[in-house]
């Protein structure tokens, strides 16, 4: 049986996760993400699939964030039909997230034709729009963790707990016939031990191979312990002053949600009562209620305190929801007091860049990043020390405090990826993807020198290059198809 698996993005870099099976003619996709980043990133979300979508006969998707499952609505447009398969969280969450992406998608295009009529050059279209999100979300089966499937004829997939965002999912696959079967686990986005709201990653012990995310593979987050004494500390400095705001660029799949369980959490040892709380975005809104709803898949801690708080939901109290445009604009015109969460998780999209707009010169506001910047967003340019920010145009002079606080990262760290690793049987080989190639390198060394046998074989994987599944646990590279 002929059994390749070809890697077509998130190789060497942290967005666009999208991985090819082929099973003797079936072919199945995991992830169809968009690739994010800087202008030239987005631009490569409009060059042709690597393979004709109309081939396609499964997609199946760790997670609903949009680096995972973002072209899937242009998968869709270009010919595919398939099946999708995915936990029912994330099915629900996707439908609220490429509703977003649609709308940026169309905005934007909106925004560059101007442009181009001016110049007197052909119109774009958008990659996708509400009427391709239509059709995906028909196409979605949804699964429970732990339930086995048949994706396609000799493919057998089970999703488990990958503790990343709701519904974020280990899968693990089954491949061949009865007695000559490959297993190979896909990790999608693991996230980390002892975080608020969710149960921690699953742990698998077999394995032919191993795809592991490497994001912080080459660094350790601070305990949990540690970044809530950090957040305390910004948080009483800045209300000692009492003369700017707090901005937090957050995801709103994920991170919003953490945000307002800890500010209830910690509302009185924080002393937040003097100040507003803003959630000031849509999507991080119907998310946040999504997650309400999905109280079966929360941790014990969270259901123990919702348990022990009747009526005070702790994602849906002491927080104003800010849904409209004008809504959002008024913020604007409050010089201190706010705590603002909006989005883009990465400051190149979204409310919070007009946010940035008019507190980043105020040298009493803070800004606190809390989740991983990507090369070329402008959240890495704060990160990395600018000077300034250029918004809508005009240059904007870094003048309030930044604080990076790695800690409420919802990806494991070289640590807790290593201890993933180590819980398979054996030793099978590991394909790094999901990562930048220098995070990679230093988590790849880890995990050839750990054990007492000298670690496991393992590589980073190159875009394009297909790997013979039938020869594991051996790594036979092929050549690429012509």
């Amino acid at each position: 049986m002929r059994m390749t698996l070809t890697f077509l993005g998130a190789t060497q870099e942290v967005t666009g996760s999208c991985h090819l099976l082929d099973i003797d003619g079936r072919q199945l996709l995991l992830d169809c993400g968009m690739i994010q980043g800087g202008k030239a990133d987005a631009l490569r979300n409009h060059e042709p699939f690597e393979f004709d979508p109309k081939s396609i006969h499964a997609v199946v998707l760790s997670h609903a964030h949009i680096d995972h499952s973002g072209r899937l609505p242009l998968l869709v447009k270009s010919g595919f039909t398939g099946p999708i398969y995915s936990h029912k969280a994330t099915v629900e969450l996707c439908a609220v997230m490429l509703k977003d992406a649609a709308m940026l998608q169309v905005r934007e295009v909106e925004r560059l034709n101007k442009k181009r009529i001016k110049n007197q050059l052909d119109p774009l279209e958008p990659l996708f729009d509400d009427t391709d999100v239509d059709r995906v979300m028909q196409q979605f089966v949804a699964l429970d963790y732990g339930q086995h499937c048949q994706v396609v004829p000799n493919v057998t997939a089970c999703l488990s707990d990958a503790g990343h965002i709701l519904g974020s999912a280990i899968v693990e696959l089954w491949l061949g016939e009865k007695g000559a079967t490959k297993k190979v686990v896909f990790s999608g986005d693991l996230g980390r031990a002892g975080m608020p709201i969710l149960d921690d990653p699953t742990f698998i012990e077999e394995a032919d191979l191993v795809l592991m995310e490497s994001t912080y593979g080459d660094r350790l987050h601070r305990s949990w312990e540690d970044t809530l004494t950090e957040l305390k500390s910004i948080f009483a400095s800045t209300i000692k002053q009492s003369r700017g705001n707090i901005l937090l660029p957050a995801f709103s799949v994920g991170r919003a949600q953490e945000l307002l369980y800890l500010f209830h959490l910690y509302a009185k040892d924080w002393d937040l009562g003097r100040w507003r709380i803003c959630l000031d975005s849509p999507m991080a809104i119907k998310a946040t209620a999504i997650y309400a709803e999905n109280y079966s898949l929360m941790d014990e801690d969270f259901k123990r305190f919702t348990r022990l708080s009747p009526g005070q939901h702790p994602l849906l109290s002491n927080v104003d929801f800010i849904d409209t445009t004008d809504e959002s604009m008024a913020l604007n015109h409050i010089h201190q007091g706010l705590i603002v969460i909006a989005g883009s998780g990465m400051c190149n999209g979204g409310r919070i860049r007009c946010h940035l707009e008019h507190n980043l010169a105020n040298p009493l506001s803070d800004v606190i990043i809390c989740g991983y910047q990507a090369m070329g967003t402008p959240g890495r340019l704060l990160v990395d020390g600018a000077d300034s920010l250029t918004i809508r145009g005009n240059s904007i002079p870094v003048k309030a405090k930044l604080h990076t606080v790695g800690g409420l990262s919802a990806h494991a760290d070289q640590a807790e990826l290593l201890r993933w690793y180590q819980h398979f049987n054996d030793s099978p080989p590991v394909i790094l993807v999901h990562g930048e190639v220098e995070a990679q390198k230093i988590l790849l060394a880890q995990l050839q020198n750990d054990g007492e046998d000298g670690g496991c074989h393992g590589v980073i994987a190159e875009h394009g290059e297909r790997l013979d599944l039938s020869a594991l646990p051996h790594l036979v590279w092929l050549p690429a198809p012509s």
